[in-house]
């Protein structure tokens, strides 16, 4: 899929499909207020799509992350709120398929893998805690939790499963299949059931800060494309020029418009010559618009009619612009050179904190040993900045991102270097190890040769029963067709595009994790 280019000229926000010689020109005044009493009422796609567009009439172009934000969890019809008959946003029949809903194995090398770490730490017997952030459906837990009891120590350690799920219809789906009839209580900090697992219970919270922290537990953390859904800001760097430094130096755009600041402030932008970081924002395409009118590339007018929003640069330095970017050295090489883009996440790098204080500890709250780790699994560089990673997914393909709000769902790749420098910034007592692809962590865990064993296992079974036909050859081909999709590097595979990181212990560097170079000890 192309991407899209966004450069600014003096009156207006050039937006360039790449690979093609045509330029899109909108004016980056995106407020444009449109008189109703002028024109018939306009149809929106969605209600959540009038919703946001009486929202930026009323205060002005707001950020992409607050776009992404309403789109994926507006309870006014947020892609993972909806609790419509029938929905599904998981599997073949969803918008998009997840690695746990592929083949089974999978849950069971991320339980392996914890198994190692547990080992690896002193087989702690008490204390443990399984904590999984943005849960799906629940399969990927339910695996962990149906391998992790055949190891008798570890699963009589685990007291509590803490799952992090704003969906009050998943949360559901998630309660049906690890707690079965028990049902689900509401408690001071979410809700909880008894699972059908040794009785284990299962904790809901709709934020990771609800899930209590305690400097004596051990946490061990699963974040399986929870990353990519989080909100991002998008910014470009605009090269300097007279008119754009004296525009730029007495204002700020807010959500409630432009407007002047201290001449203390403005003082201090003055100084600051060369490049300046300009937020990408989200305004309403005008009404009655088309493909033709909006210029869109031919490779795109599959979408009829065109998307109801577009990016544009805002006018003037927003409160994002002056701060996220310059809390990395990496961003700040980019302003340099004009026409840079960048993706940032704070939620992110807020959640990989997190994950770190709670196996490590902080100076605020130290932990006198630490314990735990963390695995994440997602998808994005292995080292690079993402830059126009904003993509929208429904029934199994690409759409715009910025049509039917709500009913699309929205992901960009995830910076797991800002992650590791987050976390690495949260806590001394954690180490990261990776990203490495997907494909090499789950060799590395033995997912060949334990489809082997799944298979040799399905093939016993079904002789023995007398029943092994062509069927039972069907499920072989689907659990060799499974495993080898979440490993190869091409075609459809996930093998490259998905990375793995872990956050463990710091150990000074004499014990690597499984999966990431080490072997399994202890």
């Amino acid at each position: 899929m192309r991407s899209i280019v966004y450069s600014q000229t003096r009156n207006s926000v050039r937006i360039a499909q790449r690979g093609t010689g045509r330029w899109k020109y909108a004016s980056p005044s995106a407020a444009v207020r449109w008189s109703s009493s002028k024109r018939k009422a306009r149809q929106w796609s969605t209600p959540l799509a009038k919703q946001l567009y009486e929202a930026i009439t009323t205060t002005g172009p707001i950020p992409l992350a607050s776009f992404m934000r309403m789109c994926l969890t507006s309870d006014m019809g947020g892609y993972y709120m909806s609790s419509a008959e029938g929905r599904d946003q998981f599997g073949q029949k969803g918008d998009f398929i997840t690695s746990p809903e592929i083949s089974q194995i999978f849950g069971e090398l991320i339980a392996v893998w914890f198994v190692a770490e547990w080992m690896g730490q002193g087989r702690r017997k008490e204390g443990v805690e399984l904590i999984e952030i943005g849960p799906g459906r629940g399969t990927l837990m339910d695996d962990i939790l149906r391998t992790m009891k055949n190891f008798k120590t570890l699963a009589s350690g685990i007291e509590a499963v803490y799952l992090v799920e704003a969906s009050p219809s998943l949360r559901e789906a998630q309660r049906k299949l690890l707690c079965g009839n028990s049902p689900m209580t509401e408690t001071e900090i979410g809700h909880r059931c008894i699972s059908r697992y040794a009785g284990i219970p299962v904790i809901w919270t709709e934020n990771i800060r609800f899930v209590p922290s305690n400097p004596e537990k051990t946490p061990f953390i699963v974040a399986h494309e929870f990353f990519d859904a989080l909100p991002i800001h998008a910014f470009q760097s605009i090269a300097p020029s007279d008119s754009l430094q004296e525009k730029d130096s007495d204002t700020i755009q807010t959500p409630t418009g432009i407007h002047k600041i201290s001449p203390e402030i403005a003082q201090q932008k003055k100084k600051k010559k060369g490049p300046q970081w300009r937020e990408m924002v989200i305004s309403p395409t005008p009404p009655d618009s088309t493909h033709r009118t909006l210029s869109t590339p031919k490779s795109r007018q599959t979408q009829n009619p065109p998307p109801e929003f577009q990016l544009t640069i805002s006018q003037a330095s927003t409160p994002h612009s002056l701060y996220l970017p310059e809390v990395s050295p990496r961003y700040r090489a980019l302003k340099a050179i004009p026409d840079s883009l960048i993706e940032i996440s704070p939620e992110s790098h807020a959640y990989a904190q997190d994950f770190a204080r709670r196996i490590g500890g902080s100076k605020e709250n130290p932990k006198k040993t630490p314990s735990g780790a963390a695995i994440i699994l997602d998808y994005g560089p292995l080292d690079t900045i993402p830059t126009n990673s904003l993509r929208g997914i429904k029934a199994h393909k690409r759409v715009s991102p910025l049509s039917e709000p709500g009913l699309v769902d929205l992901s960009a790749d995830v910076d797991f270097v800002a992650l590791a420098e987050a976390a690495l910034g949260a806590s001394e007592g954690v180490e990261v190890y990776g990203p490495v692809e997907q494909g090499d962590f789950l060799r590395a865990m033995g997912i060949e040769e334990r489809a082997g064993a799944l298979v040799k296992s399905i093939k016993l079974k079904e002789v023995r029963a007398g029943k092994w036909m062509d069927e039972g050859e069907e499920v072989v081909q689907r659990v060799d067709g499974a495993w080898k999709r979440l490993v190869e590097r091409g075609g459809g595979g996930m093998g490259k595009v998905y990375k793995a990181m872990a956050i463990v212990p710091e150990s000074g560097g004499t014990r690597r994790p499984v999966g990431f170079g080490g072997i399994v000890g202890g």
